[in-house]
């Protein structure tokens, strides 16, 4: 699934700088592919990311895997797009150069996009909805609340359909770049904080720890978002009904509430999409029409379904190899399709199919080696380093069980 989403992701941005390829715009008004990419990727986080932090059962191990997971690519491909492309065809955004230390704070704790700093490079938005889910899910298992998903995707979904275009943006923000400057200074703070309390391994402070990520990023989606509250609503709703299936297929949650929970939040999306993103809510969503938001919504929904009723059968080799790139896929096409560009300008139009096809197949073949190569040079070594060092770190300081798992009540003895 990852795969899929990572791919239609790569080639809706694709067809965006070279409009010379004629590539209608019609059809992303009835379905934005990027927003189906995104969609399908939030579900599979929902999916999985909780089930990770409950089968290690320990909140350092989790972060620390997340930490040797995620940044190492991220900087490489930072650090590659600045010294390779230049300043004309960079894909680093203009913030990031007037004013660089600003950039560096801001997207280093990588909730970037809801303190008011854009993004390095543009795709990296969705890793800060990424990075606060990891904050909610933290918080949840630290109180022992972990298995309230279906409440908790219920409530996002209905605050999507009810405040979708009412909740303010970027409230905290709105003094300019001193206020910005306060809030990413408070937020690392705060964050910095956090997680020496988890990485103490101590219960009682990872407890307290987690709580202050918790609410950190439901001050953040209330008051900061970038884009309309439905959406941002909408997102959060998503992942935690794709934890919400994760509970049904392993039996935590029944049948019936685990169906009408999904219903709810595929119903509440389509819906706030169709009632919030038109006319001047345009301006602030990241679709053209209402359509392109909930038709694409749906159809992650749908693949997604997909996969799950044929998840006991044989994929084909080449997509779960696609889904274990898929990382890099998503990172590395934007830097790929400025370097094309770069390359290419002052190339005439591709105007038949046979050009077309080959630039398409080329960019293709170039995106799914280098994606090979980071993970095999830049994922597979610094995830190898992670689970050494969460060893090493649980062998010199054991960290304590933050949670227990309810125990099931024993049977009461009546007086005959």
């Amino acid at each position: 699934m990852r795969g899929i989403a990572a791919l239609s992701v790569a080639i809706y941005h694709l067809a965006l700088p070279f409009y010379w390829l004629h590539i209608d715009k019609a059809p992303r008004n009835l379905g934005d592919p990027g927003i189906f990419g995104v969609m399908l990727f939030f579900l599979v986080s929902g999916y999985i990311i909780p089930a990770s932090l409950e089968r290690r059962g320990d909140v350092r191990s989790f972060w620390a895997g997340r930490y040797f997971r995620i940044y190492p690519v991220v900087i490489v491909t930072v650090v590659l797009s600045l010294v390779l492309l230049p300043r004309n065809h960079s894909v680093i955004q203009g913030f990031a150069f007037d004013h660089p230390l600003l950039s560096l704070a801001g997207n280093g704790l990588m909730f970037q996009d809801l303190m008011g700093i854009p993004n390095v490079i543009g795709v990296m938005w969705t890793l800060s909805y990424e990075m606060l889910f990891y904050f909610f899910v933290t918080a949840l298992f630290v109180t022992g609340r972990h298995r309230q998903s279906a409440p908790i995707a219920i409530g996002f979904a209905a605050a999507a359909l009810v405040l979708g275009a009412w909740l303010p943006l970027g409230t905290l923000t709105a003094g300019g770049l001193p206020a910005t400057r306060h809030l990413v200074l408070a937020a690392a703070i705060i964050v910095v904080t956090a997680m020496v309390c988890i990485f103490t391994g101590r219960a009682d402070l990872a407890r307290r720890g987690g709580v202050m990520l918790g609410g950190l990023g439901l001050v953040l989606v209330l008051l900061n978002s970038r884009s309309t509250a439905f959406e941002t609503l909408m997102i959060f709703a998503t992942m935690f009904a794709g934890t919400v299936l994760y509970r049904l297929e392993h039996g935590q949650i029944e049948r019936l509430p685990a169906i009408l929970c999904c219903a709810f939040v595929l119903t509440a999306g389509v819906a706030s999409g169709y009632m919030y993103n038109r006319d001047q809510a345009l301006w602030r969503t990241w679709t053209e029409t209402w359509k392109s938001f909930s038709f694409a919504y749906l159809a992650a929904w749908v693949v997604f379904a997909i996969g799950m009723l044929l998840r006991h059968r044989r994929f084909p080799r080449w997509l779960t190899w696609l889904g274990t790139v898929s990382y890099s896929v998503y990172l590395l096409h934007n830097p790929i399709i400025h370097f094309m560009n770069w390359k290419l300008e002052g190339h005439p139009p591709l105007t038949s199919w046979q050009d077309r096809s080959l630039f398409f197949f080329g960019f293709m073949a170039a995106l799914l080696v280098i994606s090979y190569l980071s993970y095999r040079l830049i994922e597979i070594p610094f995830q190898n380093l992670g689970r050494k060092v969460i060893k090493a770190l649980n062998r010199r300081f054991p960290a304590e069980p933050v949670t227990r798992e309810p125990q099931p009540a024993a049977p009461v003895a009546r007086e005959p």
